[in-house]
């Protein structure tokens, strides 16, 4: 996919900030939309379905923790990859960034070329290959990769991009542990520097959804999916 061909959402209140990033970002070619708080991002959102939204997480009426909640209930932007930006840096706000469905977080202010690049990182995922096998299915658990659905005991549940990949590598080899390196280099990748935290979270997220019995923890090694 070609830098022109992707859309950008770019969520904060301080005018500056949007032009800023705004502008690094166009000189790169991406189409650039903007908006000033969570609700009118929610509504851009849906109607432009954007590739990459990137938001301030403390904002006026609706800050972007609630509104990456709501984006996430969306299944037309199920692939949509969210990215938080804030000078907050506290475990707290970025464990609720990634609590209410974001794939990253990005503590501003930052300089654009490494804005760029970090940007073009998480885009890469976009441009790579989905596994051959499209269905998956393990038990009462069916995944479809190819349209990031899943059904559970005839249920279907509307994952984030992240609980989605997660699940989705668990689930190729019921039993097999795997190890957090590897989830983290598979599901988030060498480009993307994520805290230790990131796996439990999802982890978490994943067996309020799914059910505790499915997920094993296995201490000082990783993660398993029981079929």
């Amino acid at each position: 996919m070609k830098n022109k061909d992707i859309k950008i959402l770019l969520v904060d209140d301080e005018p500056d900030i949007l032009e800023i990033i705004g502008y690094n970002l166009s000189a790169e070619g991406y189409e650039i939309i903007t908006a000033e708080d969570g609700i009118k991002a929610i509504k851009k959102a849906k109607k432009e379905r954007p590739q990459l939204i990137i938001m301030d997480v403390m904002m006026p009426g609706m800050d972007g923790i609630e509104a990456c909640e709501q984006i996430r209930k969306v299944p037309e932007l199920s692939n949509t990859i969210i990215t938080f930006l804030t000078a907050r840096g506290e475990d707290y706000s970025q464990m609720a960034g990634f609590d209410a469905g974001a794939d990253d977080y990005i503590t501003k202010p930052i300089k654009p070329k490494v804005l760029t690049s970090k940007v073009k990182a998480l885009l890469r995922r976009l441009n790579e290959e989905r596994p051959s096998q499209k269905i998956l299915k393990i038990g009462e658990l069916i995944i479809n990769r190819e349209e990031y659905k899943i059904s559970h005991h005839g249920k279907e549940i509307i994952l984030p991009r992240k609980e989605f990949e997660l699940l989705s590598l668990l689930a190729t080899k019921p039993n097999k542990v795997f190890k957090r390196e590897e989830i983290l280099d598979k599901v988030w990748g060498n480009d993307v520097v994520v805290g230790g935290r990131t796996i439990d979270v999802h982890i978490r997220k994943l067996r309020e959804k799914i059910g505790d019995d499915c997920f094993k923890t296995v201490k000082g090694v990783g993660y398993k999916f029981v079929d």
